[in-house]
């Protein structure tokens, strides 16, 4: 291999440096800018996908050409994530997304206190073919409405998180049962408004899921339980945290229909004892220590238990 002495490397150092400081574009004449890269190709699957949104907008305002770009690259954007953003003047940030952002197929904006009806319609009229997670938790300024575009037209869509959505109603779920089945992961946690009946209701057709949240819904009852265990063989991580209506019997149901379970989350039930957790431990990651139960005494309660 060829070794240049440093007067010779110098040499093409300088011609390297005239020669940059010189290109001009075939086209205009003009200098070549980091823009005439080739935007689909480099640019945006290459460079726009490490920005932050922040670095975004800011680029956003510093010519029209870089307008366009960051225009172009917010539409083949595939994730959106704004959990907890409550910044200022973030609505106006948002309509830019609404309004560019057409390939997204994640989106997460839970605590967005900020949120409206208003303001995620048009962002799911853009993006409803390709969505298929959608995080809402304690966006508590919307309604219903928002949420019937992503049920009856997000046809891709696996993951559903609507936790401390109070405005979620009975109606609402009965829509989901007619138009949802492939669901994967779905969270309902502290939504009082939902009854026992429309959750037995809708279960039945979640033979996908894996992924369950109810934590501290009144409606869960053990026959809900049952139900679970029944259609949602394939379910690996239930939340029942605080859903003071259940005991033993619905637990055992459940994780006896559940061969795939990896975890029980039940702080706060009072009816579930260590009758039905003993057998559980080493197998199943249960949220709460254990109480020493005598495991021989297990068996005169068998009968108990039994579905």
């Amino acid at each position: 291999m060829c070794t240049l002495n440093p007067e010779e490397e110098a040499h093409l150092v300088a011609m390297a440096s005239e020669a940059l400081s010189t290109t001009d574009s075939p086209k205009t004449g003009k200098p070549l800018s980091l823009f005439d890269v080739c935007w689909d190709d480099v640019l945006i699957p290459q460079v726009a996908v490490y920005l932050s949104l922040k670095d975004l907008f800011n680029l956003r305002c510093c010519s029209r050409t870089a307008h366009r770009f960051v225009q172009a690259a917010l539409e083949k954007r595939q994730e959106l994530h704004l959990s907890g953003n409550n910044t200022s003047n973030i609505e106006e940030g948002f309509r830019v997304l609404a309004r560019c952002c057409h390939r997204l197929e994640v989106l997460h904006l839970a605590r967005c206190r900020w949120l409206t009806d208003e303001l995620l319609l048009p962002l799911l009229a853009n993006n409803k073919k390709r969505l298929w997670a959608v995080n809402l938790n304690e966006c508590i300024n919307i309604t219903a409405l928002s949420l019937q575009p992503i049920i009856v037209e997000c046809k891709e869509l696996r993951v559903l998180k609507l936790s401390k959505c109070q405005w979620l109603t009975t109606g609402a779920v009965d829509a989901l049962t007619l138009h949802q089945s492939k669901l994967v992961e779905f969270d309902i946690s502290h939504c009082g408004a939902i009854g026992e009946r429309c959750l037995i209701i809708f279960f039945r057709r979640l033979n996908k899921l894996t992924v369950l949240s109810l934590a501290n819904t009144p409606s869960v009852t053990d026959q809900v339980l049952i139900q679970i265990g029944n259609y949602c063989r394939e379910l690996e991580h239930i939340n029942l945290i605080g859903c003071a209506a259940i005991s033993d019997y619905g637990v055992h149901a459940l994780t006896q229909s559940c061969p795939l379970l990896q975890s029980l989350m039940v702080q706060r039930c009072p009816l579930v004892t260590e009758r039905v957790l003993a057998p559980l431990r080493g197998r199943v990651h249960i949220d709460r220590p254990g109480m020493g139960y005598n495991l021989p005494a297990m068996q005169h309660h068998r009968l108990f238990l039994q579905v």
